[in-house]
């Protein structure tokens, strides 16, 4: 068994060695892959992520996760992230392979007598390690990228054999809620759309609780539980996101970014941009104008940060942003 777990993992890598320096589209729906070299901070939407060379780490919220070759792990509603990530060693890079979850196909597994998973742990974002049958579906699937005339008949058959061992496993509480259009998770993603949407604007807990149909306190619990933050917390990390992106590429002193996106202190937002990325504004975009000086400031750039689309957009057909 592990002989042939061995010999799956080493042709998916394989396979994904093909992939740019970005998540790369497989020509299977809802299907990616990436060979990276630096982690996005951006907003990730739902996804299975699972890691086949190097390891990931990713910060959402309180929350800090590393994901090891051979785990998945889960997102179930858009949440913005800082991350890093790690190579396998001299001339091994990271890579990964990503499905974007589709509620009508985790619901159709569900109604057709899918073991009933257990409900969801309180905390998500947590690495699994995959079984063998998962990364058999994995490589089937592929496989069919040197395939393309099977795709449309075999994709849909391993995509749900893939979310069928998901939802076997640790993290099935948490695909169930994702399949239910009346459940918890429904309910808090309208709340982060309504935040994503007006995030430069103020935000009162009250207004986003009568837009889910919660009391104030189940309100404020399911979302802490679903994103690892607060939804204070949540709107200041995709104002510091959207920030850094403007710095970059829209170059304005940091005073009038802060107020760009919502702040209404210039010295509070440099203390918590610094907090976030380890640098105060001004210092963090000398540090890529100097990397530009190398020839690689607004490659880098892009590999650390997220496009415009990735940052404000609600809808699950947003492309991905550039890097893991």
């Amino acid at each position: 068994m592990m002989s042939r777990m061995t010999h799956a993992m080493d042709e998916l890598r394989s396979i994904v060695m093909r992939a740019e320096n970005k998540w790369t589209g497989t020509g299977i729906s809802r299907v990616a892959m990436v060979r990276a070299e630096a982690c996005a901070d951006q907003v990730y939407q739902p996804m299975l992520h699972f890691v086949l060379q190097g390891s990931k780490t990713l910060s959402i919220g309180s929350r800090v996760s590393t994901y090891q070759a051979g785990t998945y792990f889960l997102v179930p509603v858009d949440v913005p992230a800082t991350g890093e990530i790690q190579a396998g060693g001299p001339g091994l890079p990271y890579l990964a392979v990503s499905l974007t979850l589709e509620p009508v196909v985790l619901a159709s597994l569900l109604l057709e007598g899918v073991n009933e998973p257990e409900q969801a742990n309180e905390v998500c974002f947590g690495g699994v390690l995959a079984p063998a049958e998962m990364t058999d579906a994995w490589l089937r699937m592929l496989r069919l990228i040197d395939h393309p005339r099977e795709i449309a008949m075999l994709s849909p058959m391993i995509e749900r054999e893939i979310l069928f061992r998901a939802i076997q496993g640790p993290l099935g509480g948490w695909l169930k809620d994702i399949a239910r259009p009346d459940g918890r998770l429904a309910h808090i993603r309208r709340a982060i759309h309504w935040i994503r949407e007006h995030y430069n604007e103020p935000i009162f807990v009250e207004q986003l609780a009568a837009l889910t149909d919660m009391s104030v306190a189940a309100f404020y619990r399911h979302f802490k539980a679903i994103t690892a933050m607060t939804p204070i917390q949540y709107q200041k990390r995709l104002r510091l996101l959207r920030a850094r992106w403007l710095l970059l590429f829209e170059p304005r002193d940091a005073a009038s970014i802060a107020f760009a996106v919502g702040y209404e202190s210039a010295s509070q937002f440099n203390r918590e941009y610094a907090r976030l990325f380890g640098l105060p504004p001004a210092r963090d975009m000398a540090r890529f104008k100097a990397e530009g000086q190398r020839g690689a400031a607004r490659g880098q750039a892009a590999r650390l940060l997220p496009r415009r689309d990735s940052m404000l957009s609600t809808s699950t057909s947003v492309e991905k942003a550039i890097a893991a």
